[in-house]
Order: structure tokens, then C-alpha cells, then sequence
């Protein structure tokens, strides 16, 4: 069985987490889709938008070629089955979307008037990774098969992952600890080859477990409350509090308070501030102080604002959704509900959506565009800190983001809105 991860042309309504990561990319409940595909014994194929195909060849994805073009087919021993990158990356519904494969029975799966899956019959037209989102939507709607209502769910809008995250967590938490190599180190605590936990940690875990993956650490003096899952060489440091769903990718380093948060590889909230119910890219840094409100003074549901929507989310607590490269100042103060586009710096209070690529003092009445270079310099120093190598496909990455963004930064003339 062959399995396609497809980016279909609603990927962008999940911006700023998007711009730059394919959304079979996105961490939540402490698998990505590709990572969850993989974990349940399929390699899979990702169909991405043209800007992000060298960079996964780069990290060694099949991600097609415009050259020599990737195409694809169903044989008879061989089903194919495409899944939209949007799918959300739970146990359940993943093998929900691999056994439509596995019973090979041709046919279109959709979910809340999205194509959530597809199988394709034996005389489907070649599939190519050169077709764009739209493009591969078009290719399946044209396929001469019944389409089926069947609930795969998928990530609609950021605030999704954080949503998600809260529902799922625990659930793939179970499966790491069925598939893993783990030990129990404390009443509900487990840990795999490598990983530390430090001395006089509370933990409680009566509502799901606390996992630490290979070579992560927790810090002294922690207070752990589960669900949670460390990422491979993730860092808590002492005196932190860690609760209640949180995802921490890999090679990240935590303090202060974290709850109900998803956070993606290389990320950096290292001293004490409050972040809670967000959703946090790659290569982030919260400066010391850092906090975040997830509650409104009135207690009522959270709206977000997304490319002049007003979207209602249902939900009470709902923090900040902060795109990869974002960098905050000591002490900066995040408004509920709010998104920070990727490879902005924001100083103050942020009390407004903040655009990808600008500097965002807007409480000082400052707000300027950060031009790409700046942004490719800095990147080169955090991927020396880290010791990642700066390869052509990460500059090239920075400098399509800059272009896909440019239309946020229309900032002239906007009145400050609490």
C-alpha cells in the first residue's frame, strides 16, 4: 500500500503555522502525521506546495522532483490511498484512514466538505507531485467513485492543534507506551533510553501519564501534572510547571509555566513567564517574562481573527497561535487569541494579530517590516547554537515566506484594537 500525504488548497487558512511547515508537519498530541504514518508502519509520500519541496528532499522526505516528476499509480498488489495533510495526527483516526486502504475499496472520504481520504481505483490516471493543492483536489473529484461521509477530522484553523492536543493527547500517549521502550521511574512517570528525571519532582497523573523520550530532562524542583510528552532531547529546567497537555517537540528547552500548549522542535521558553493553551512553531524565542493570557477578563468563549474572519472557537481557554522564527522581548504581554506571524519580534504589549516580518512595538507606536536578510542572518546563528547546518533550502525557505507574507503587512491606518 502506498500512502500520499496531499496538501490540498485550505492549507493556507492554518497560517501563520503553515507558512513554512508542511501540515503533515504539524506536532500535536506528540506525533506529526508523517511521524504517525510511519509509527504505524507505512512510509509515506508527501505532496506539499512548490515552495516546500526542497526542503523536504533536504531532510530526506519523498516530496517529489520538478524535474524528473514523482508519479504515482495503483497496481493490484499495491492500493493507493491518499490522506489530506490536514488530518489530525490521532491514533484513531489515522488507522481509521490507512484501513480504507487496507480494504482497497475505491472511493472519495469526505469531512466537513473537505476530501479527507481517497482511495483510487486500478484505472486512475498517473498522480504527479508536481500538481499543485488545487490541482490534486480537481484530480480527485474527477474520479469516477462514490463519495462517502466518514469523520476523519481535520485541523480547520490554527487554534485546531490546541484543540486537538487537549482531546487526543493522552489516547497516543498510550500507544508510544504500548510500541515504546520505557521504564517507570515514578507513579506514572516513564522514560525512555537517556532521559533524566530530576530530583524532588511532583508529579500527578491520574489524568494520563508523563513521558520523557530519549535523552529529554526534567530539571529538579518540577511540578508535573499529565498528560505530557517530552520530545527526544527536550529540556525542562528546574522549578518549572509543566501541565495538563503539553507537547513539547524535540530539542526544545522549557521553564517557567507551560499548560495545555503545543511545541514544535528547536524552541526556546527557557525562563519564567506563563504560556498557556498555545501553540508555539520551530526556532521560537520568549524572552524572560514572556506571558500570555488563555482566559478573557469576561470568561466568555474565544474569538480568533484570521485574514479578517471572526472565527468563533468554542472554546474558554485559547492562548496565543505564534508562527516559526517569532521572537519576543523580556516582559512582552500577549493579548487572548492572539497570532504572531512567523519571523516577527514583538516588544510590549500585543494587544492586535501581529503580521509575519515586522518589528511589533505597538504599545511604543512602533511597527516596521523585518527585512528577509536580517531574518537569514539570524537564522544562521540559532542553527550554530544548535549545531544544524544553514543548507540553501532553509535560506530559499526564509525568503518564500517573506513573499507569501507580504500582503500582512498592511499596517498603515489600522486603530489599535484591544
Amino acid at each position: 500500500m502506498t500512502i500520499v500525504l496531499f496538501e490540498d488548497d485550505l492549507v493556507p487558512q492554518l497560517y501563520p503555522i503553515t507558512v513554512g511547515r508542511p501540515a503533515a508537519s504539524i506536532s500535536c498530541g506528540g506525533f506529526t502525521l508523517a511521524e504517525l504514518c510511519r509509527a504505524l508502519g507505512v512510509e509515506p509520500t508527501l505532496f506539499v506546495r512548490p515552495h516546500l519541496r526542497d526542503l523536504l528532499r533536504a531532510d530526506g522526505f519523498n516530496a517529489g522532483r520538478p524535474a524528473d516528476d514523482v508519479s504515482l499509480q495503483p497496481t493490484a498488489g499495491d492500493p493507493l490511498v491518499l490522506i489530506n495533510a490536514r488530518l489530525v495526527p490521532s491514533v484513531a483516526a489515522v488507522e481509521r484512514a490507512v484501513q480504507l486502504g487496507r480494504d482497497g475499496k475505491p472511493g472519495l472520504y469526505a469531512t466537513s466538505g473537505s476530501l479527507a481520504a481517497a482511495v483510487l481505483p486500478l484505472d486512475a490516471p498517473s498522480l504527479s507531485a508536481a500538481m499543485s493543492p488545487a490541482e490534486v483536489v480537481a484530480f480527485l473529484q474527477a474520479l469516477p467513485v462514490p463519495t462517502v461521509e466518514l469523520d476523519l477530522p481535520l485541523f480547520q484553523h490554527p487554534h485546531d492543534v490546541v484543540r486537538h492536543n487537549l482531546t487526543i493527547l493522552n489516547d497516543n500517549l498510550q500507544f508510544r507506551l504500548r510500541r515504546g521502550d520505557y521504564r517507570e521511574v515514578a507513579d506514572g512517570v516513564f522514560v525512555a533510553p537517556g532521559a533524566t528525571l530530576g530530583q524532588y519532582c511532583v508529579s500527578e497523573t491520574d489524568k494520563g501519564p508523563v513521558l520523557l523520550d530519549r535523552d529529554s530532562s526534567i530539571g529538579p524542583y518540577c511540578f508535573l501534572r499529565g498528560p505530557a510528552y517530552l520530545g527526544p532531547r527536550a529540556r525542562v529546567i528546574e522549578q518549572a510547571a509543566i501541565k495538563d497537555c503539553v507537547s513539547l517537540g524535540h530539542t526544545t528547552k522549557i521553564g517557567g509555566e507551560v499548560e495545555g500548549s503545543v511545541i514544535e522542535p528547536y524552541t526556546n521558553k527557557q525562563h519564567h513567564g506563563f504560556l498557556g493553551h498555545s501553540y508555539l512553531g520551530s526556532w521560537v524565542n520568549l524572552g524572560a517574562g514572556t506571558c500570555n493570557s488563555d482566559l478573557k477578563n469576561t470568561y466568555g468563549q474565544v474569538n480568533m481573527d484570521y485574514h479578517g474572519r471572526r472565527i468563533s472557537t468554542g472554546m474558554q481557554f485559547l492562548g496565543a497561535m505564534i508562527g516559526d522564527y517569532a521572537k519576543t522581548a523580556i516582559n512582552t504581554g500577549i493579548f487572548t487569541g492572539k497570532t504572531i506571524g512567523s519571523c516577527s519580534m514583538v516588544y510590549g504589549f500585543v494587544t492586535t494579530n501581529v503580521p509575519s516580518f515586522v518589528n511589533y512595538a505597538r504599545s511604543f507606536g512602533q511597527v516596521t517590516e523585518t527585512p528577509v536578510d536580517v531574518m537569514v542572518a539570524t537564522q544562521a546563528r540559532m542553527f550554530a547554537r544548535r549545531s544544524v547546518e544553514q543548507r540553501p533550502a532553509d535560506i530559499r525557505l526564509l525568503h518564500d515566506m517573506y513573499e507569501l507574507t507580504r500582503h500582512e503587512r498592511q499596517m498603515a491606518g489600522e486603530p489599535l484594537s484591544l
